[in-house]
């Protein structure tokens, strides 16, 4: 079999970690003393980067400190109140039987590695590019190609699984393949659009990658 490498998205890819996430929020603009968003506002912007989300929930000023609180919350509860989606251990495990595996995620680097350890899967990573690691995170390919290079990752053999248009937009900028999952936290219609192939979950996407790669 040729060498294949799989990178994977983490929120709404592997892992659910809605709870935390909204925790982290609601935590953080009461801190300020202000009113939180309503939730479907937080979610529709998962997969951007904490600044992003913070200035696209309304916060004009000092948003470095909004997402320094978000992060000193998220650490504390993250692995409290985020579980592994269904099959996602399995995909891994599967996946890691014929790829090299990597991580792109837009979540800081650091805490998404201490997540990976607490589920007992970081082993099976080579490398975890999370948002410290790059200046232009997802859409923009750098993370995708930060992540080749340490994996030392063929173009031709290398695709990037992802729930959202943002996971699919990087992958077609750094010229690799991608499958879109509707488990996660993009909307059907939109992952139509973005992505050639969507599948359920990271389960069913690894087994397309396998055929494809057997082909």
């Amino acid at each position: 079999m040729k060498r294949v490498t799989i990178l994977f998205d983490l929120d709404g890819t592997l892992i659910d970690s809605t709870e935390a996430i909204l925790d982290g929020f609601y935590h953080t603009f009461e801190r300020f003393g202000q009113n939180p968003p309503p939730k479907e506002n937080i979610l529709a912007l998962i997969g951007h980067p904490l600044d992003f989300m913070f200035a696209h929930l309304g916060i004009k000023k000092n948003v470095e400190k909004y997402v320094q609180t978000y992060k000193e919350r998220y650490r504390i509860i993250s692995k409290q109140k985020t579980t592994l989606l269904p099959q996602a251990k399995e995909a891994i495990a599967e996946a890691a039987q014929f790829a090299t595996l990597g991580i792109v995620t837009t979540k800081t680097g650091l805490y998404s590695k201490e997540l990976m350890e607490h589920f007992s899967l970081m082993h099976y990573f080579g490398c975890l590019i999370g948002r410290e690691d790059v200046i232009n995170p997802k859409p923009h390919p750098e993370p995708i190609f930060k992540a080749m290079h340490r994996l030392k990752a063929h173009p031709e053999h290398t695709w990037m699984i992802g729930d959202t248009c943002l996971d699919m937009e990087a992958a077609n900028a750094a010229g690799i393949a991608s499958i879109a999952l509707k488990c996660g936290y993009g909307k059907p219609l939109q992952l139509f659009r973005c992505a050639k192939r969507v599948v359920f979950n990271a389960y069913e996407a690894v087994a397309v990658i396998r055929q494809k790669e057997l082909e």
